[in-house]
């Protein structure tokens, strides 16, 4: 027997199911196998659609399709698979040639796709824009250290009124020099220093910092799961990371304070493909607030370096959080509504020989 069909079906990217006339589900991919979180020896002869809801009559459709031999392709469906929330996909269905009372059905998740190429590209598409700032950063610095330095000796012999306006100028100097600074820290990057780590280990560290500052007013709510493998990352990078997605969600709140919840899980859903193959990302985090919200307008660009919601902000935490998933082969997105917007960050699991 050819083994090329065989070979097909195992590499298909998406989630691929055969369903039998009678509902019951003759056969799935191994990208099903992930989306379903069960064997196919589990799904093997079980009504598909007691274990997956879909938002969308397939029954009635499937039907039709059988008896005019037609296809079938849905865009934006809500599909759920009972222990997990629903995603967005778009669905492709057809007779199997040669057995006609047999549905294919092609699961594709969008929940990623629209961003996995935003976020892998970062850094190839940023480097112009970091470069020219670094250089200028460096430029800037040294009249600006002139410049104090000036204020400084014109402050001396002032009065106290002009001397204000010294100060006004000090005062704006030392901001402006605070923002050159963090452009070069995103611009001199170093790459990450990789190893297995436990992430509840980094998300606490990084909670108690935040409890202890910024986010003092904040209530947290942690829902970890414990059985999780080691991470494979730079603990202190990903700290950064966390401390940034806090500090957003605390500013989110603003002064009267929120509730901030961290959950961690385990999901084999989410696939990186890379050119050296497909890459699993089962380590999942998501940091949520329940402030108001980011702007609709902003939210595709929100991880682009000098892109800020916020009158005073520079932009960079987000590119930084973005820049430093990318570096550990992660991948890290948002949705928001009013009162909650959610940052779900993946990541690999630590190597075996670790």
């Amino acid at each position: 027997m050819d083994p090329a069909p065989d070979r097909l079906w195992a590499s298909l990217p998406v989630p691929a199911f055969l369903i039998g006339a009678d509902g019951l589900t003759v056969g799935v991919n191994p990208a099903a196998e992930e989306f379903m979180n069960a064997s196919a020896k589990s799904l093997a002869g079980q009504p598909l659609f007691d274990r997956l809801a879909i938002d969308a009559p397939l029954e009635e459709a499937f039907a039709r399709m059988r008896e005019g031999h037609s296809t079938l392709h849905i865009n934006d469906v809500e599909v759920g698979t009972g222990d997990r929330a629903p995603v967005q996909c778009n669905l492709q269905a057809a007779p199997l040639m040669g057995a006609p009372d047999t549905i294919l059905l092609l699961i594709a998740p969008r929940e990623f796709a629209d961003r996995l190429g935003r976020a892998q590209g970062l850094k190839k598409s940023a480097r112009s824009a970091i470069g020219m700032a670094d250089m200028l950063a460096h430029e800037i610095k040294n009249p600006l250290a002139g410049i104090s330095g000036a204020a400084q000796l014109l402050g001396m012999n002032l009065s106290p009124d002009d001397r204000e306006l010294v100060d006004l100028i000090l005062g704006e100097t030392r901001r402006i020099v605070k923002l050159l600074e963090q452009v070069e820290q995103f611009g001199h990057l170093r790459p990450p220093d990789r190893r297995a780590v436990n992430i509840h280990d980094v998300l606490d560290r990084a909670r108690r910092s935040a409890e202890l500052g910024f986010a003092a007013s904040m209530r947290f709510v942690e829902e970890f799961d414990p059985s999780l493998p080691p991470v494979w990352a730079d603990p202190d990078q990903l700290t950064q990371v966390f401390l940034n997605l806090l500090k957003n969600a605390a500013e989110a709140a603003g002064d009267g304070g929120g509730t901030i919840r961290i959950r961690s899980f385990y999901d084999l859903t989410l696939r990186l493909r890379r050119e050296d193959g497909s890459r699993a990302l089962p380590l999942q985090v998501e940091i949520t607030d329940d402030g108001p919200g980011i702007p609709p307008g902003m939210i595709d660009d929100i991880f682009d370096p000098f892109v800020s919601g916020r009158e005073n902000g520079t932009g960079l935490g987000l590119a930084l959080v973005s820049r430093i998933i990318a570096d550990h082969e992660g991948w890290v997105g948002v949705d928001s509504q009013p009162g909650r917007t959610t940052f779900r960050i993946a990541l690999p699991k630590a190597r075996e020989e670790a």
